[in-house]
């Protein structure tokens, strides 16, 4: 029996209305590599069957303190039911990629039910008329609840049902399955002993509250960083609809690093945030609602040490960047996002980073619950702009991976929204199609984005912006001229040797 993290369960509690919080992904599979060029629904089934003892989040559920006195705990479910969680469904004739995006934006509006195990798998055959994409290709859709993984350790969740050749392995015998029934006396006892330690946890992080706030002071004397002090308010601020609208669009993952590469310092994150800006700034721009300051974005870090790795749950702090749509020139933006990014990282490092999760950690959950509430039902959560989107770089595996046989061929991310903030984009780098690959990809109000297919376009005609005026600069015309002076110079001299020599006599 485990206990949810502070961090863990606050995504439980921020779950509101219309607003589920889970994330996930769809992932797209060559059946050419399978001997007999099908994958069939129960070899996927066996797959997972035989995996389940490889990770806890497959068979536990929650199991809440009786009042809401402390946080859930993880227990194992005794009516686990694999057929449940793993559906199989197909699309519509020609099953072309805006079919593919209206189904997984569907079912990723859809909330986990609480009393099971909190993910799904959906297998989507009928991928006939993908542009880009061999025919008879299936995909996998994958939701699970943001309080049992984050983008670190949906990572690892993932390489558990993949294998590194079309050969499927075996992961040996499973030890014993043991399921713990935790009794009511048993959660409030513990809930009972945490309330004594709470106000120890409190006085220790107001020790370090202020070192924070004079590293802070320091900081902005020394102009190391700023704070975004700003906010614009776009279309992706307000109430969230059910509904919701998605898309990606892939990258070579060399040609991200040659653009970045032309900017000293600069960083893979730094040149998909001038994407993301660009997209925006083009996007809003056609519908006349381009703001004259710059949007800012959220962007997540993993703060886990080594150790901390191979646990589950979230360990995640954030910075705020400055995305500088205020600038047109692709390449001038690049500077100044890199320039923001910096001073974002500077802050966050003298804030903290694990400063989010101590907070958590001594906030009582049922309170953080009721006032997210209380601030939904009255419209506060409207009433101020925090950020206008959220920017997460998930690493996915530097290698290619096949599903019972079947080549992994192509992928985007699906992530959670948040109250008055309706768009959330994924970078997701990794090995697909045997090839290094970044996917941009973006979950949406569908009210907010009514034209995912026009954003997709917008973000493409960003990066291939932010391509030309990076990687095709032309040459300057003085280097030019100076190196014509010096062709013509070389000539002459090479022309005056081969001159026979004159008497002057």
């Amino acid at each position: 029996m485990e206990q949810l993290s502070g961090q863990d369960a606050m995504f439980l509690h921020a779950e509101l209305d219309g607003l589920p919080q889970h994330i996930g992904g769809v992932s797209i599979y060559n059946q050419d590599t399978v001997p007999d060029g099908v994958v069939r629904f129960k070899q996927i089934l066996s797959m997972l069957e035989s995996r389940l003892h490889l990770s806890p989040i497959f068979r536990r559920k929650l199991a809440t303190v009786p009042l809401g006195l402390g946080r859930p705990y993880w227990v194992e479910d005794p009516d686990f039911d694999l057929e449940y969680h793993v559906r199989h469904i197909a699309l519509p004739k020609p099953g072309d990629w805006r079919q593919l995006c209206i189904l997984s934006a569907r079912l990723h509006s859809q909330p986990l039910r609480r009393d099971k195990p909190l993910w799904e798998i959906y297998v989507i055959e009928g991928l006939n008329n993908v542009e880009g994409l061999p025919p008879n290709c299936f995909a996998l859709l994958l939701k699970v609840h943001h309080c049992a993984m984050d983008g670190a350790t949906g990572a690892q969740f993932m390489n558990i049902m993949h294998d590194l050749s079309p050969e499927v392995t075996d992961p040996g015998k499973p030890p014993p399955w043991i399921v713990e029934r935790p009794s009511k006396a048993r959660m409030l006892t513990r809930a009972y002993i945490d309330m004594w330690k709470k106000p120890g946890q409190v006085f220790d992080m107001l020790k370090q509250a202020g070192p924070a706030f004079r590293r802070i002071q320091a900081g902005k004397k020394e102009q190391s960083f700023h704070s975004l002090d700003d906010k614009q308010r776009t279309r992706f601020q307000g109430k969230i609809s059910r509904h919701r609208a998605v898309g990606a669009k892939r990258f070579d993952f060399e040609d991200i690093r040659a653009i970045k590469n032309t900017l000293p310092g600069a960083t893979i994150n730094d040149a998909m945030l001038t994407i993301v800006a660009g997209g925006l700034r083009k996007y809003l721009e056609s519908k006349g609602e381009l703001p004259d300051q710059s949007l800012g974005t959220g962007c997540p870090i993993d703060v886990r040490s080594p150790e901390e790795r191979a646990a589950g749950g979230n360990m995640v702090g954030f910075m705020n960047v400055a995305l500088r749509t205020d600038i047109a020139d692709p390449a001038a933006r690049l500077a100044a996002v890199h320039d923001e990014a910096l001073s974002a990282k500077a802050y966050a490092e003298a804030l903290g980073p694990r400063i989010i999760l101590d907070l958590t950690d001594v906030m009582p959950g049922n309170v953080l619950s009721v006032a997210l509430r209380a601030a939904s039902s009255t419209g506060l959560t409207e009433a101020s702009v925090v950020q206008n989107t959220v920017v997460t770089n998930v690493p996915g595996p530097p290698f290619q991976l096949y599903l019972c046989g079947a080549e992994l061929i192509d992928s985007f991310s699906l992530g959670p929204l948040l109250p008055n903030m309706g768009l959330f984009h994924v970078v997701y780098s990794a090995v697909q199609n045997k090839k290094g690959t970044i996917t941009l990809s973006f979950t949406a109000c569908r009210d907010m984005l009514p034209d995912p297919a026009f954003y997709a376009g917008c973000l493409q005609e960003a990066f291939e912006e932010l391509r030309d005026a990076t990687l095709n600069k032309p040459r300057p015309k003085k280097k030019a001229k100076a190196k014509a002076k010096s062709k013509a110079k070389n000539a002459r001299k090479k022309t005056n040797a081969r001159k026979p020599a004159t008497s002057t006599a």
